[in-house]
């Protein structure tokens, strides 16, 4: 029993031994691989290794069995343990000064971590600003050789194309290139695509290009903030239209005369320009939208109309209620309609849970958030608000004024 007890201790000490060494022969191993990877020079550095291993048998072997032995050969082996410790000494020198010296010189020159290489476009920019556009876009495409998905030398290209060379073809082939790219990334693709309308209507003064540039986003990333985006560019491109050709197409505009004897009139109320008719500009807005359902700022108008020229507060939420619940929309405006929905209802003498149900929803769909955060704090004061909300009186709507909001449905069903 003793003997078969003995056996196993001896056999788990030696595995347990051979574990130990193969953990520190491995951790060895690695570090001298690293070590192999980041050297300048692998043939020396394999050589200093060689040449220590030789000194370290050369110890184990010759001088310290001289001091085991004691006398003139421990004065031997301590001689012969020197001239092993001084050729160390020579031969990691620089090594040993590296590990030292290299924390040091790293918070001035960074170390030896290796720089991720990217393009330098600091030539180019020079070139451009001396008005060297073809310098500049040699330099460029030099640098887009080497990365040709950067989205910087990209936009910087396009922008010489069309701006100082005015080859504003050229910027749209340049642009096309890298949107066609399968890896692009959409909010770089539709920033390109949107400059690149923007350059049609400056440049060019080409409503047309333009509209189908906005057309491309919508129809490359359909449903998303991008989409939305260009939608409502698109939904404002016909007063865009309308201010170019009046530039090229100048009409001779008569200047009525003065008003004499200003200073002697009872009253001047009369020379006060004329408001808006809401009527007429909620008519416009309900026709506009039927062409362009998307126009966020066209829609928010007419909620607006909606709640204080009609009181209609059941047409104003459907209104904003179609802008809230349309998907990507960012968080701040989201935010801003559900904030205006509140106003809308305390002004138009909304009851306390109608406006803290509203407000409650910025709460609910972004917790944590700046906007939440806001929300929390109004709703901590609107009663408040409610308070010091003056009553007005209603207003008796004809049959036409009460469906003017029902003419049409959703974004979505247009």
């Amino acid at each position: 029993m003793k003997v078969a007890s003995s056996i196993m201790g001896g056999i788990l000490k030696v595995t347990v031994n051979v574990f130990f060494l193969l953990v520190i022969l491995g951790f060895a191993g690695w570090i001298l691989f690293r070590s192999l990877k980041r050297s300048q020079d692998p043939p020396k550095l394999i050589f200093k290794w060689v040449f220590t291993a030789v000194i370290v048998w050369f110890e184990f072997t010759v001088a310290m069995p001289a001091f085991a032995r004691g006398g003139f050969d421990a004065i031997y082996g301590l001689i012969l343990t020197l001239f092993g410790g001084l050729a160390m000494a020579i031969t990691w020198r620089h090594n040993i000064t590296d590990i030292i010296a290299n924390p040091i010189g790293a918070l001035y020159d960074g170390g030896r971590e290796e720089v991720e290489p990217k393009p330098y476009y600091s030539i180019a920019i020079s070139k451009r600003k001396l008005n060297k556009p073809f310098e500049a876009i040699v330099e460029i495409r030099k640098q887009l050789a080497k990365f040709p998905n950067d989205f910087e030398g990209v936009t910087l290209l396009a922008g010489i194309q069309a701006e100082d060379t005015k080859d504003l073809p050229g910027a749209e082939i340049t642009f096309n290139h890298f949107c066609d790219r399968p890896e692009a990334p959409p909010r770089q693709v539709a920033a390109a695509l949107t400059q690149l309308a923007d350059w049609h209507l400056k440049i060019a003064q080409d409503v047309d290009a333009a509209r189908a540039v906005l057309d491309k986003i919508i129809a490359k990333f359909p449903g998303s903030e991008f989409s939305l985006a260009a939608a409502q560019r698109l939904a404002h491109l016909d007063g865009t239209e309308k201010i170019l050709l009046a530039a090229h197409d100048r009409q001779a505009m008569a200047v009525p005369a003065g008003v004499r004897n200003i200073g002697l009139l009872d009253s001047t109320a009369f020379l006060r320009p004329a408001e808006t008719d809401p009527e007429k500009l909620a008519a416009e807005y309900v026709k506009h939208l039927e062409q362009h359902p998307l126009d966020a700022e066209a829609r928010e108008k007419l909620a607006i109309i909606y709640a204080r020229h009609y009181q209609r507060l059941d047409l104003a939420a459907l209104e904003l209620g179609q802008l809230i619940d349309e998907p990507n929309q960012p968080a701040k405006r989201v935010a801003h309609w559900l904030n205006l929905l509140a106003d809308l209802q305390i002004h138009g003498g909304a009851d306390y849970e109608t406006v803290h149900e509203t407000l409650e929803k910025i709460v609910a769909q972004f917790p944590g958030s700046a906007v939440a955060e806001l929300a929390q704090s109004r709703l901590n004061i609107v009663k408040l608000e409610i308070k010091g909300q003056k009553e007005t009186p209603g207003k008796t709507l004809g049959v036409y004024e009460q469906n003017i909001g029902l003419k049409y449905g959703s974004p979505r069903q247009l």
